[in-house]
Order: structure tokens, then sequence, then C-alpha cells
């Protein structure tokens, strides 16, 4: 991975998670105080924000640091002890993650666990207070065994698995802009990032406006011979390399195509006249291929999205914002981006996390936080004052019953057609 996108990703974006969590977290762990009725009024009702126990973090590799660093911050915070399973694709990351947290944290609050499939296999059989996964390419499937695991001991699970992320530009927008967004969204570190837009759905008319311009943005960021770019990353294995190239068949390669297996490259690479039945789009492509899908129109669009499992993003180009309201309005996904692509994850403020098949669960900044906090609900009464509580015991009059409502219910405000 570029250097400047590692340091964007795995620097900057986690110490942006810190920093709001050090400035805000005394806010966040008091006890938040809530409305009470009228019998409840001379006591105190409040959450309490308690941590699990023992958190487990299955970390993935295109993003090693980022990716286990951001949701410990968060589960650290909450007051948790966190067991971290680095990936083991990323050669001696388990080693940087163990030396690294030890220079900032007592070794009683984590520990760092290398695994392989098989032992993460075994890991997964303990009782764990809550896990938490993040994925990568095909995770639907690794998030299924996780929820599997953690059923036999009721844990709490969150799930961040990705998916099949659209991109409707319009017929009416700046196509040189969209290019220059979509290109750098789906090349971002070789078009491994879950968050990336997976395919475009435009005209015919917008697919051959579009064509010439992401030629050019490509250009613009990557040169004439991307191989030589250093700001363009390569394939992180051989498996996913094949698994990537072998998606160059759908359609007809419009922009880039060439690979290299000894260096594991893949050109930035743009497929046009893409059907629904092609390879590119019956999998989540994490790589540097962006389909092209043509539709007749918004409506055609949204459909097309809506037919397909709720994606982690969901991305909308237009002048028109009632256009990219619209989409957002009628589908459903884990985030959304209008005009734009990735940025919205640069938001703490902003939760971040799947819905259906793209994940269970969100995190980022106070939403982290919560994540990995019990929310108990306290109530602390009065010992005294007794006679209010006569009204609930036994033996029970149609009087006491009168008087009880009068006391207990939330009156309704303003009009209600429900009932």
């Amino acid at each position: 991975q570029p250097s400047f996108e590692a340091y964007f990703t795995e620097i900057l974006l986690c110490k942006n998670e810190l920093n709001d969590t050090l400035n805000n977290l005394s806010h966040w762990m008091k006890d938040e105080h809530v409305d009470k009725n009228l019998v409840t009024q001379l006591d105190s009702a409040f959450i309490r924000k308690d941590p699990y126990g023992v958190v487990l973090i299955i970390a993935p590799w295109n993003y090693p640091i980022h990716l286990f660093l951001v949701p410990l911050i968060g589960a650290i915070a909450a007051g948790n002890c966190v067991v971290i399973k680095p990936s083991e694709t990323t050669k001696n990351t388990e080693r940087l993650v163990a030396e690294m947290l030890s220079c900032y944290l007592d070794n009683d609050c984590f520990a760092v666990v290398t695994a392989s499939v098989q032992e993460t296999t075994r890991l997964l059989e303990n009782k764990f207070d809550y896990i938490f996964f993040t994925g990568t390419s095909r995770s639907p499937s690794v998030g299924r065994i996780i929820m599997t695991a953690a059923a036999k001991h009721l844990t709490p699970v969150t799930l961040e698995l990705g998916g099949k992320n659209p991109c409707y530009v319009s017929d009416t927008c700046d196509v040189q802009n969209v290019a220059r967004r979509v290109a750098w969204g789906r090349f971002f570190n070789a078009g491994q990032t879950c968050i990336a837009p997976d395919y475009v759905l435009c005209s015919l008319e917008m697919q051959e406006k579009l064509m010439p311009a992401l030629r050019e943005a490509i250009t613009e960021f990557f040169g004439s011979n991307p191989r030589e770019s250093p700001d363009f990353g390569r394939i992180i294995g051989d498996k996913q390399f094949r698994r990537i190239r072998a998606l160059l068949c759908s359609g007809r390669v419009a922009i880039g195509g060439q690979t290299d297996e000894k260096e594991r490259y893949i050109a930035p690479t743009v497929l046009a006249d893409v059907l629904p039945c092609d390879p590119a789009m019956q999998e989540e492509i994490f790589g540097p291929i962006l389909p092209i899908v043509v539709v007749a129109n918004m409506d055609e669009a949204i459909d097309f999205i809506n037919a397909r499992p709720r994606p982690l993003a969901i991305y909308a180009f237009s002048c028109d914002s009632k256009v990219v309201n619209q989409v957002l309005e009628r589908t459903s996904s884990g985030g959304f981006c209008g005009n734009d692509t990735l940025m919205h994850v640069t938001l703490t403020s902003l939760p971040f996390g799947g819905i259906g098949n793209s994940g269970l669960g969100k995190y980022h900044g106070k939403f982290t936080f919560d994540t990995f906090s019990h929310h108990r609900g306290c109530l602390h009464r009065n010992m005294g004052l007794e006679a209010l509580n006569a009204l609930r015991y036994p033996p029970y009059t149609q009087q006491k019953l009168g008087l009880l409502t009068a006391t207990f219910e939330i009156k309704r405000k303003g009009m209600c057609t429900l009932l």
C-alpha cells in the first residue's frame, strides 16, 4: 500500500478516533439520567455504562492496524479486557500489534493471539462476553460461522462484513468530478476496501461520457503506466489475485485489464456493458476492477439495488439534490454518501456498520464506546413514602387501579391516528 494511503487510513484516522475518545470519554462514561413518572419523581433513574468483560476482536488484513485499533480504543475505553486476533495474512502484524500496545497499555488489559483459520475456530470455542469481527471479501459466510459460535454462549456480536456497494451516476452531474471521486474510491488500496464503490449504475449515454473521464482520472492519478506508479498498490496474496483476475471476463475491458501474477499487479480496470449475470456481479470484487451496468433511469437503478442484499454503502452522484435524496430515501444500506465515495467513514460522529448481509452493529467514536458497553437500566428508590406504594399492593380494587393508571400512564401529546 502506498505510504500516503497507509498514513491516511492507518495513522491519521486512528489518531482521530483516539483523540475523539480521550476528549469525550469522561462525558460518555457518566450515568445518563432519564425521565421519570409521578411515583418515582423523588428517586434516581439512570443508565449505567458497564463493561461487558472480556472482548474478542478479530481483525482483517486489508487495513491491519486501523481495523483492530479503532474497535480496540472503544473496547478499552469502555473498561473491557481484550483478546486481539490480527490477520495472519499480514506478516509480522501480530508482533507489531503486541509491541505497540505494550507501550501504552497494561498487559493485563489485552492479549494478542496468533491464529490461522483452524486455530481461530478453536479460539471461538471459548466463552467471550462480546465478539467484534471485521471481514473482507466473501465475509458473510465467515460472519455466519462467528455468529454460530457466539450463539453457543449467547454472546453478543458486531459483524462488519462488506458487500457490493452500488454507485448510481445520474445524467445530470459534473462528469469529470464524478470520475475522479469514483476512481479514487475504487482504486484506493488497489480496491481492497470494504466500502469501495463496487459497481456503477448509469445510463448508456452516461457510460459513454464517463469512460473517457475515468481514463483521464486514472492517468492523472497513476500516470500512463500505473504499474510504475508508487501510488498504486498490489493485491495482498496469490489466491486473491487469481480470484480477482478471473472477474475480468465480465463485460468488456474498456480501460486497463493488464495483470502480472508475479507482482500480483492488476491495473486499474473499468469494465463496460456488464450484465447482472456476469461473474463480477456475483461477489464483492475487493480489487481494482470497476464494472459499469447500464440502466435506463434512476427508478431502474433503485430497483436494481433493492433486488439485491443490502450493501455496506450506497453512493449517488447528481447535480440535482432531489435525485440524491431519492436514492437515499428509497434504498437501505449500512451507510450512504452523496456526490463522493469513502468520505463518510472519516467522521467519528457518524455510525459505521452494515445491515443485513453487510453486517450487524455499528462503531466509530461514541458508537464504539456504546457498542462495548452494557447499558444497565437502574432505579434507586427512596426508602420512605410507603403510602405511595400501597396503590400497587393487594388487595386490589378498582379505585386503586384508577389511581395507579393516573400515576403511571404516559399521556399522549398531540394527535395520533394509530388507534
